[in-house]
Order: C-alpha cells, then structure tokens, then sequence
C-alpha cells in the first residue's frame, strides 16, 4: 500500500511569460506530477513578486505554490524535471506536517475548577 505524504512545492517562474502561459506551465506541472502517481490537492498562484536578489538577472518572479501528496521518490523525480525547465527561476519542496487530531476528554469527567 503507498504512503502518500504532504508536501507544499514553492515554484519561483520566469517573469516574462505572460499569465496564460504561467497558467499553461502550472497546468504541464501538475500534469507531471500525476504522471509520477502523485495527487494535487490546491495549486495557488501569487501573481509577480519582487526577488530579494537577482535570479538569472530577473528582480521579479511568478510565485505559485502547489499542495500535493506524494512518495519520496516522486518528488524527487519532480523537483529532477523543475530543474531542466528554464522557466523555473527556483523551487523549494517542503514536507508537510501531519497534525494528530487532539484526543476528547472522557464523557462523565468533570474537570474542577481552579481557583
């Protein structure tokens, strides 16, 4: 049985495209990653932001973050594939926490008061 596992993936794009073909790019990337078996959840574009340094000799870029669910090795294999894009300024995969849910207090307990 796979193991799939939250990851948030921080792509930093190409400036000069224009929307419809940071749209058509974000599209090819989840593509990609459901190709390699992967699920996506959410993709968020953030539109064109200022670098705090030059990249490529861009000062700005497209940010757009993608919510997944993956095995390792697949998001491995899809940072691999970000990395021979040359629109793809920067890119940074990041694991996702896993939050246990918070156990109920047992019924017929009556917490005291203090005081």
């Amino acid at each position: 049985m796979r193991r799939l596992r939250p990851y948030e993936v921080l792509v930093i794009i190409d400036p000069r495209p224009t929307d419809e073909e940071v749209a058509q790019l974000l599209t090819r990337l989840q593509d990609n990653l459901k190709e390699l078996g992967a699920e996506v959840i959410r993709v968020e574009n953030w539109g064109k932001r200022r670098l705090a340094h030059d990249i490529k000799k861009q000062r700005e870029g497209m940010y757009a973050v993608l919510e997944v669910s993956a095995e390792p090795p697949m998001v491995k294999e899809f940072e691999r594939q970000l990395k021979l894009n040359e629109n793809i300024l920067r890119f940074l995969s990041t694991r996702v926490p896993v939050r246990k849910k918070a156990r109920p207090a047992p019924t017929g307990e009556v917490l005291e008061e203090v005081r």
